[in-house]
């Protein structure tokens, strides 16, 4: 079970590292065995420029030195847990959004496994961020536990990432941010983006993202949705205008969502 993102009380007692690949920087960090985030070890580097394969892996190869004189034997044995922004199955990266083509079809796992010299375990980059949700932020039960039933956590931003889970089990790669609204793909009307791109309201991008969310809605029928992204922190200025089915509430982990849950999955598979 997940603490809370702010405890520290595990500093001495590290179990797993996260990295979260993204087009400008990597962002890293490291939980310790309740899996709360070691606030001490959070921290980012530069996304080499074009984004290979390669050049990533030789920056995470650094972070690793940069943790291993944090934390010195305590981080032996510790499995990495890292973020992609595109399609991960059994460790393979099929799609890339703002990394180089060159990810398509890679054996990431085996290439970073490889270079970091320790088990890494790759998944999808919204995946990990509604994982720290559904563990470790907003989307836990009373009991500390996932909430039951099916849980959906939508991170709005530049696009749409999505993650769907069903009592606290993930179904990976779910892509409703792809999903059609008016000809085109839905983020391309409803991610947070659109607010300064197209200058809308408030009132007018509540519109855009309610006629979004009833579809989704309609298509899933989530219990609860997790609004996630650098918007959810403006959420009372969207949240009380949207009329759905399911609860809908702002997520907690945003800045550190990604390094959580991609330490998260680290700490379950190793």
């Amino acid at each position: 079970m997940l603490a809370n993102i702010t405890d520290t009380s595990g500093a001495t007692n590290p179990q797993a590292i996260g990295m979260d690949l993204g087009g400008s920087a990597i962002k890293f960090g490291v939980i310790d065995a309740s899996g709360a985030l070691i606030e001490s070890s959070f921290g980012q580097v530069p996304t080499p420029a074009g984004a290979q394969p390669q050049a990533v892996a030789k920056a995470m190869a650094g972070v690793l030195a940069t943790l291993n004189e944090q934390f010195g034997s305590a981080l032996d044995g510790a499995a990495v847990g890292v973020t992609v922004p595109g399609i991960v199955t059994n460790g393979v990266v099929h799609s890339a959004a703002n990394i180089d083509p060159q990810w398509r079809g890679l054996n990431a796992e085996a290439l970073l496994t490889e270079t970091l010299g320790r088990p890494v375990h790759v998944l999808n980059d919204a995946d990990a961020a509604g994982i720290a949700e559904v563990y470790a932020g907003a989307g836990r039960g009373a009991d500390g536990l996932p909430a039951p039933g099916s849980t959906l956590v939508l991170t709005l931003g530049t696009g749409i990432g999505s993650a769907m889970f069903r009592d606290g089990v993930l179904f990976p790669n779910v892509e409703f941010g792809h999903l059609i609204m008016d000809g085109q793909s839905a983020e391309l009307a409803a991610a947070a983006r659109v607010i300064r791109e197209e200058n809308l309201t408030w009132e007018q991008y509540t519109e855009r993202l309610q006629r979004y969310l009833s579809h989704v809605e309609f298509l899933c029928s989530p219990d609860l949705i997790i609004i996630g992204g650098a918007i959810s922190v403006e959420h009372e200025k969207f949240l009380p205008g949207l009329e759905l089915r399911a609860k809908i509430i702002p997520a907690e982990n945003n800045n550190a969502a990604g390094v959580l849950g991609a330490a998260h999955r680290a700490l379950l598979a190793h």
